[in-house]
């Protein structure tokens, strides 16, 4: 038994066998820990006995224990549920400490008034309103209620509708450019506007399939009474959805709903990522920084987060995919039915698309870690030494104190790219990234592309006659490093070093190697490595998106009579998207200066 004071003593002797919620307290009375139970004298005995088989973290966290409290529930669930409460209150030491979580966003929708609302809000509150969220990416959040506000002509003003005296009131700038129904001046009907809201529920719910299928529908009827005038408008909000869905579409398996749960650790710091599909539509990423001690168990931080997510979390999926196995998977899983009303699966993946949908959250919240670590103080000179650290572990003639990194991006026949970015001291030197167009290669040949990118941007520095890197890597393995070494022997470059990083299992390819080597996941140069890698192909994916977008831009134009380059550039200048041309109406697209009013008919008539 551990040493303690003889009121800590006589409580840990008479503890209850019940479940419930136990918090230690230190010597000055501040919570240092809170837990849950299903047996509240077994779980809380636990600590003060067999310390050998402590880990550090628990060992100090016993040491600090002077007190405990106790909280009874009627069952494990109200103890995880209360446990989530008082951890997002307290913020004891030695719990997972979920940041700032108090601080995101919510879209709320009013449904308590006859004409409701669609608001922006920091909390939750129980006052009838449907509440969707929390939105880490507030930016986004707010796109997306724009788009919704102005497809569904959902009033932006707090105006008490209808009226408490009856009176009618003056419609504004809203209803005259088509973005309101005009309900304040009984221009709209309850019912009307109350199928609007719903749509805008259905869209935030996950539902857009339900919702484009019951718009179609709403399109046919007034097709049918001849009402042709809002069945265009119908279909207007059809195209706008199903280019919406179709943006945010992956390859999910199943058209159910699902949360993808990953994270990633480093020290004390830990990034956690829940990716949002609905009926098989990638709607949202959720990010959190969360606080540990360094030694606690990955499992026990991912279900303390879990725990505080889900506490606060209004919309629960279907199924939920963990990237670890979870201390109390059965419990968590019974908890979230009980949320949700229905039954919620929970899986830890080991292969297939589940696990390649848990992988692609972990790289998000990887990501994310490597932007928060290089952004802390101490974290640049951590980075510099892993130089020194790459030099040994890869056999270097000196240390690769500047790292060249090459990737392809090639979604399709065309548009194909390449990327290179350069660090110095293992900090990004941007003034040194380059960007290519892959020329004359037809297919999806990768080595082919590699070969070029790369002996286009060392025949540069031939010509120029500037020092090459003191290690190039492409993103990729043998094959890849076989193309490239043929290319650096063609120009002269036999001694340059260089290296293939393979995604799969992080491994190493080097020339004269036959098997390749694989660092341990703590290693700071494979840490390096991997932060350079991620950074040139999020580099290459930013300029292949570019190059797609241009093209799409310039072929819709061109399909429209009377559109040359310069009336193209004025168009996109004034509205910023071809999207934004073909939703303009005949009147905006007439106002603008240089556009003649008989090709606006004709662009006009050629979106209709």
């Amino acid at each position: 038994m551990i040493a303690m004071n003889e009121t800590l003593r006589l409580k840990i002797r008479n503890l209850p066998p019940s479940p419930g919620v136990y918090l230690f307290k230190n010597k000055s009375g501040r919570i240092v820990y809170i837990g849950k139970a299903k047996n509240l004298r077994n779980r809380v005995r636990t600590y003060f006995q067999s310390p050998q088989q402590h880990t550090a973290k628990t060992s100090r966290l016993v040491a600090a224990i002077d007190d405990v409290d106790l909280m009874h529930t009627d069952s494990e669930i109200e103890a995880l549920i209360l446990e989530a409460n008082l951890v997002k209150e307290h913020k004891p030491r030695y719990n997972v400490n979920l940041k700032d979580d108090k601080h995101f966003p919510y879209i709320k929708v009013t449904l308590d008034e006859p004409f409701p609302r669609v608001m922006i809000v920091r909390r939750l509150a129980r006052d009838g309103a449907r509440y969707f969220g929390p939105y880490t990416n507030a930016k986004g959040m707010r796109k997306t209620v724009n788009f919704l506000c102005r497809l569904f002509k959902i009033r932006s003003c707090n105006l008490t509708i209808p009226h408490p005296n009856g009176k009618l009131q003056k419609v504004c700038l809203d209803y005259h450019i088509g973005r309101c129904g005009g309900p304040c001046e009984d221009l709209q009907s309850e019912n009307e506007y109350r199928e609007l809201v719903d749509s805008v529920i259905l869209f935030l719910s996950g539902r857009g399939e339900v919702l484009i299928e019951k718009l179609r529908r709403k399109m046919e009827r007034l097709s049918r009474r001849m009402d042709f005038e809002q069945a265009a408008e119908v279909r207007d909000q059809v195209a706008a959805l199903e280019s919406v869905r179709q943006k945010q579409k992956v390859d999910a398996g199943k058209i159910i709903d699902q949360d993808i749960v990953g994270f990633a650790r480093e020290g004390r710091e830990t990034v956690a990522v829940v990716l949002q599909i609905r009926e098989g539509i990638l709607i949202g990423r959720q990010d959190f920084r969360l606080s540990s001690e360094a030694d606690m168990p990955d499992a026990e931080v991912l279900a303390e987060f879990v725990e505080q997510y889900y506490n606060h979390q209004p919309n629960l999926p279907q199924e939920v995919f963990f990237p670890a196995e979870l201390p109390d998977l059965n419990l968590i899983a019974r908890w979230l039915s009980q949320l949700r009303g229905k039954r919620v699966k929970v899986f830890t993946p080991q292969k297939g698309e589940k696990s390649k949908l848990v992988d692609l959250a972990a790289t998000n919240a990887r990501l994310l870690l490597d932007e928060l670590l290089i952004q802390k103080k101490g974290y640049r000179e951590r980075i510099a030494g892993s130089v020194q650290v790459l030099k040994e572990d890869l056999h270097l003639p000196r240390s690769p104190r500047s790292i060249v990194c090459v990737d392809i991006s090639n979604t399709g026949p065309t548009d194909a790219v390449g990327s290179l970015v350069y660090f110095v001291n293992g900090r990004p030197k941007k003034s040194e990234y380059r960007r290519f167009r892959i020329r004359e290669i037809r297919g999806q040949d990768d080595f082919a592309m590699m070969r070029q990118v790369v002996g286009r941007y060392f025949f540069r520095l031939k010509e120029e006659k500037r020092m090459p890197p003191d290690l190039l890597m492409v993103d990729g393995g043998k094959g890849q490093l076989s193309s490239v070494m043929t290319e650096l022997r063609s120009l002269g470059f036999d001694e340059q070093a260089v290296i293939g990083l393979a995604k799969k299992f992080e491994e190493i390819y080097s020339p004269g190697r036959s098997e390749p080597l694989s660092l341990p996941k703590s290693s700071p140069g494979l840490r390096l490595l991997k932060i350079v890698r991620d950074e040139a192909h999020r580099f290459a994916v930013e300029y292949n998106r570019k190059v797609r977008a241009k093209r799409t831009i310039t072929s819709s134009l061109d399909k429209l009579e009377g559109i040359g380059p310069k009336r193209r550039e004025i168009l996109l200048k004034h509205f910023g998207s071809v999207k934004k041309i073909k939703a303009a109406t005949l009147m905006e697209l007439q106002e603008v200066r240089g556009i003649p009013k008989n090709v606006a008919l004709k662009i006009y008539r050629s979106n209709r």
